[in-house]
């Protein structure tokens, strides 16, 4: 049997940047991929010659000093990914259209906060005292900082009070609250169930800056797969665990895979949803209290998605619009309620690189959506769906549209949709558990699964672990990447990377 110093499952953005970060420190790392290429909801896929993203769009924290950069950096990739930085005003915008406001979303948190008190003047205090605690939650945060030898969020007073209290304890006006909550969106909670810490720590960086990145998510993708060539990294695309055998002291000894091959290896961190991880523990590991744990998870938001383009040799009617996020209803908890039965929120972006000169220009839009939605084809499969889910899908599909032209009409001529997936093509072409955007919903006191299994050299990381996204899974990966080097030699890669 082939051995291994760490065997990494999930090849998304915590799965990458562990084999990195393992690799760096001389370790050799199998990464299993169950999917044919790695990158799990970062790669893009296209469609009439025009590229699109799946799960990554854009990102804050990749300016200077920024903990996205201070990151790369720790990894060695930084100038292999090439930010795009919204730097227009009007490039981001929120518009609650119960309220016929539109909002647009400077660069830097100072200049949000100015340009959010000049339209809401008389709530000038609210608005500083948001700011203010936005600010000390992570300045008291020390995973929030690289440099601090990375260690978990403490539990903080704001962990223990939603976001949803503190706005209503700040301001009466629904639409400065559904302003301020306007992100939750990026994160797939609501506002009454995240606490404020949380989603103080996920927003800060999309007020320092916006960025796409150059070819997207593959722009990620490319970069790690250039700086394994550099360590001893094995990947195994189609492939992952099937079994952990020949366990002792609580520990495996051998991780049988499912082309029937075996290997072994000190340890084995597990980047997937935590509902995928409970299916391959053996039962008789872990406790009754453990699997509940597990299984009161609930998924967050997904969305539906459509993927449209300008048509070739038209102009872009809104070409200096990135990120228009439209609201439906002021009150996002509303929105993200599965009793909700309104017009669902959605977000329409465009990345500046999803461009053909020949086929135009790539439009992706994201609405919204729940596992409910879908529950009713939930055991179903690629290729083999019923008409009624055809029938969902195009229905969705003509009212989206008609949301999109409700509020840019000038799109009506030049927008042409191409291609759609649900929740469930999510699930099924990128071997998510459920097909939500964020893995587990990140709810007040709640005890995720990060760190040490009830194997004790299995461990857990990925967004679901810590924070969403593609920050919230690079810092669990750190974490335990730390927790598995030890804070010495982590603090060396720490020295290294300043």
């Amino acid at each position: 049997m082939k051995r291994y110093d760490d065997i990494v499952v999930g090849s998304g953005i915590s799965g990458l940047t562990l084999t990195l970060l393992m690799a760096i420190k001389g370790r050799s790392v199998l990464l299993l991929e169950k999917g044919p290429r790695i990158g799990g909801s970062l790669a893009r896929f296209s469609r009439s010659r025009i590229p699109f993203d799946t799960g990554f769009h854009f990102t804050g924290g990749l300016n200077d000093g920024g903990i996205m950069s201070e990151i790369l950096s720790l990894l060695g990739i930084k100038e292999m990914v090439e930010p795009i930085f919204v730097t227009n005003d009007a490039q981001s915008r929120f518009v609650f259209e119960s309220s016929s406001q539109t909002f647009e979303h400077p660069v830097g948190l100072e200049n949000v906060k100015d340009r959010f008190k000049g339209y809401f003047p008389s709530e000038s205090s609210a608005i500083d005292r948001y700011f203010g605690m936005v600010t000390s939650v992570c300045s008291r945060t020390p995973s929030m900082s690289i440099q601090d030898n990375l260690i978990s969020p403490p539990n903080l007073e704001e962990d223990f009070i939603s976001l949803d209290a503190v706005l209503k304890g700040l301001t009466q006006s629904t639409l400065l609250r559904g302003l301020l909550a306007g992100y939750a969106m990026c994160y797939g909670a609501r506002p009454e169930e995240v606490s404020f810490a949380n989603h103080a720590r996920m927003v800060q960086n999309f007020y320092d800056s916006i960025a796409f990145v150059r070819n997207g998510g593959d722009g990620f993708i490319d970069a790690f797969r250039q700086r394994f060539k550099s360590f001893d990294v094995d990947i195994r695309c189609n492939t992952t665990i099937s079994e952990f055998a020949d366990i002792s002291d609580s520990k495996v000894s051998r991780f049988v895979l499912d082309s029937g091959e075996e290997v072994t290896a000190e340890n084995c961190i597990l980047t997937i949803h935590p509902k995928e991880i409970l299916k391959l523990l053996p039962s008789k590991s872990y406790s009754r209290a453990f699997e509940s744990r597990v299984n009161s998870f609930e998924p967050s938001t997904g969305f539906f998605s459509v993927f449209a383009r300008i048509k070739p040799g038209l102009n872009d009617p809104y070409s200096d619009a990135s990120v228009v996020s439209l609201f439906p209803e002021d009150d996002v908890n509303t929105l993200l309620s599965p009793s909700y039965k309104g017009l669902p929120a959605l977000v329409v972006i465009k990345s500046p690189d999803a461009f053909d000169s020949s086929a135009g220009k790539g439009v992706c839009i994201l609405e919204s959506s729940l596992v409910e939605d879908v529950a009713l084809w939930s055991d179903t499969r690629l290729g083999r769906r019923s008409q009624g889910y055809l029938d969902y899908k195009a229905e969705r599909i003509v009212k989206i549209r008609e949301h999109v032209l409700a509020q840019l009409p000038d799109y009506r001529d030049c927008l042409e949709f191409l291609d759609s997936g649900s929740l469930l093509t999510f699930r099924d072409y990128l071997f998510n558990h459920d097909g939500s955007a964020y893995g587990i919903k990140q709810k007040m006191q709640q005890f995720n699964l990060i760190g040490r299994l009830p194997l004790h050299n299995l461990h857990a990381a990925g967004q679901s672990s810590l924070l969403p996204g593609v920050l919230g899974g690079m810092m669990s990966s750190l974490i335990v990447g730390r927790s598995l080097l030890g804070k010495d030699e982590y603090g060396k890669l720490l020295v290294g990377a300043r």
